[in-house]
C-alpha cells in the first residue's frame, strides 16, 4: 500500500511573491495562484501595475519611507489573506527581509523569481559565485569604494536613473575611470536594454530607473592599491599624524580579529584607520569610533566615506563618559586616552563574555597601566617595533620608529570543545 502523501502545511498568513520586469506572463501558476487567491494586494505602483483585473484582492502601495510603515500595514488587514509584491528574489535585498524581522520566520511564505542578478550574470556571461554584488538602494555610493580591485567584476544594484552617472564619477575619482560599465535595464521584460560605456567618460543620460551595473574594475596604473586584508597604505588616509600606522595597523586588526557581524569601539580614533579596517573586512562589520575632537572626528568620516566604509558611527566626545549609551561591543580598541580615569575598566567592563580588548601605546606612563591589567587579566603584552630603510649620506640605514607596547586580551574566554587545544 502506497504510504500517504504529507499532508499541505497550512497557508501562511502572508505571502511574499517575486515578479520580474516581464509581469505576470512571466510567473509560474503557483505565484499567480498566490496573488489571485490574495486579498490583499501590497506592492510599489510599479509592481501592482503588472497584474491583471483578475487579481480583484484591494491594492496597497508601499508609502516612502517604506520600513517605518510595514507594521502598521500588516496590522491594519490582519486575519486577511495578504500577498505582497517584490522584485525579483524577495530574499536578496528585498522586502522579505523586513517582513522577516517584523512578522517571523513561520509567519512567512516566499515565492522566489530570479533575481537581477541571476539574469544579469546570465546576459553577461559572469558566474554568479565570482561576481561582487554592492546594492546603492537607500545606500550611499561611496559603499562601492570597498569592492574596486583590479579585474574584479561588480554588480551594482541600482538606486535609479541617475545611478550609473554616480558609479561612473565615483570610479573615476578612486582611480577606476578606465572600467568598462555596462547597464542593464529592464532584466527579463520587453523593453530590456543595455548601453555601456567607460567611467571616466560615460557618455549616456539618465536611462530606465529598473536597471543594474556591471562593472569590470580597472585601475589606473600609478593609483595607489587599497588591498583587501589590513594594512593600507598610510598615504590612504587624511590625518595630522595621529594614525596607527600600516605595519603596526595590521597588526592590531590581527589582535582583534574581526568577524562578520561583528562590532568593534575604537576609542581615540584619530584618523579612524582602526575602525575603518576593520568595517572593510566584511561588509556586516559594524564600528563606532569615539574622538573628541571635531576637527579629526570630521576627518574620520570623510576617510570612511573614501575607504568605502560611510557607515562608520562617528562620536565626537571623550571617554569613558561617551560610552554609557553605546551598543555592546564585541571587541574594543584604545588608541589613546588610555590614562583618563576609569577608560580602561570602563571598557573592560562593557565586553560580554568572549570579547576582545586591545590598546595601544608609547608612553611609559600608560605601558604601566597595561602591564598591571596584564598581571591581572592575562592574555598577551608584546612590543611591536619596526624601522624602515632610509638614506645616510651615500649608503642606507635604517631609522627605528618608536616601539609600541600592546595588550591583547579575552574577557572570560569560553571553555575550549572536547578534544580542542588551546
Amino acid at each position: 500500500m502506497a504510504p500517504a502523501p504529507p499532508p499541505h502545511p497550512a497557508p501562511a498568513p502572508v505571502t511574499v511573491v517575486g515578479i520580474g520586469a516581464d509581469g505576470w506572463e512571466g510567473l509560474p501558476a503557483t505565484s499567480q495562484q498566490s496573488l489571485l487567491d490574495a486579498q490583499i494586494l501590497v506592492g510599489a505602483a510599479r509592481q501592482l501595475a503588472l497584474l491583471p483585473e483578475r487579481c480583484t484582492g484591494e491594492r496597497v502601495e508601499w508609502p516612502s519611507p517604506l520600513r517605518p510603515a510595514v507594521p502598521g500595514i500588516l496590522a491594519a488587514h490582519a486575519g486577511r489573506r495578504i500577498a505582497v509584491l517584490a522584485s525579483g528574489d524577495p530574499m536578496f535585498y528585498g522586502i522579505g527581509r523586513t517582513l522577516t524581522e517584523v512578522l517571523g520566520e513561520g509567519e512567512l511564505r516566499v515565492v522566489p523569481h530570479p533575481s537581477s542578478v541571476s539574469y544579469a550574470c546570465a546576459r553577461l556571461g559572469w558566474p554568479v559565485e565570482d561576481t561582487e554584488v554592492v546594492t546603492l538602494v537607500g545606500r550611499p555610493t561611496a559603499r562601492l569604494a570597498a569592492a574596486l580591485h583590479d579585474r574584479r567584476r561588480v554588480l551594482v544594484l541600482s538606486a535609479g536613473a541617475a545611478t550609473p552617472a554616480e558609479v561612473a564619477a565615483q570610479l573615476s575619482a578612486h582611480g577606476f575611470g578606465a572600467s568598462r560599465m555596462r547597464v542593464l535595464e529592464q532584466l527579463g521584460g520587453e523593453r530590456e536594454n543595455l548601453t555601456e560605456g567607460t567611467a571616466s567618460d560615460w557618455p549616456h543620460p539618465p536611462g530606465d530607473p529598473l536597471n543594474v551595473i556591471a562593472v569590470d574594475c580597472r585601475r589606473t596604473p600609478g593609483v595607489p592599491r587599497t588591498g583587501a586584508v589590513p594594512g593600507l597604505p598610510d598615504a590612504a588616509y587624511e590625518h595630522d599624524g595621529q594614525l596607527t600606522k600600516r605595519h603596526v595597523r595590521a597588526a592590531t586588526l590581527g589582535a582583534l580579529a574581526p568577524a562578520p557581524g561583528e562590532l568593534l569601539w575604537d576609542i581615540g580614533g584619530g584618523s579612524g584607520s582602526i575602525a575603518i579596517e576593520w568595517m572593510r573586512t566584511h561588509p556586516s562589520c559594524r564600528a563606532v569610533t569615539v574622538e573628541r575632537d571635531p576637527v579629526r572626528a570630521g576627518r574620520i568620516a570623510r576617510n570612511a566615506s573614501r575607504l568605502g566604509v560611510p557607515g562608520l558611527r562617528v562620536v565626537t566626545g571623550a571617554a569613558p563618559e561617551v560610552l554609557a549609551g553605546l551598543p555592546t561591543p564585541d571587541a574594543v580598541f584604545i588608541g589613546g586616552g588610555l590614562t583618563a580615569p576609569g577608560l580602561l575598566d570602563a571598557c573592560w567592563d562593557a565586553l560580554p563574555d568572549g570579547g576582545r580588548l586591545v590598546a595601544n601605546t608609547v608612553t611609559l606612563e600608560s605601558e604601566a597601566l597595561l602591564a598591571d591589567r596584564y598581571r591581572r587579566h592575562g592574555g598577551d603584552l608584546v612590543r611591536l617595533s619596526v624601522a624602515h630603510a632610509v638614506p645616510v649620506g651615500g649608503f642606507t640605514g635604517w631609522r627605528q620608529a618608536m616601539p609600541v607596547t600592546q595588550w591583547a586580551a579575552e574577557k572570560n574566554p569560553y571553555p575550549p570543545l572536547p578534544g580542542e587545544d588551546r
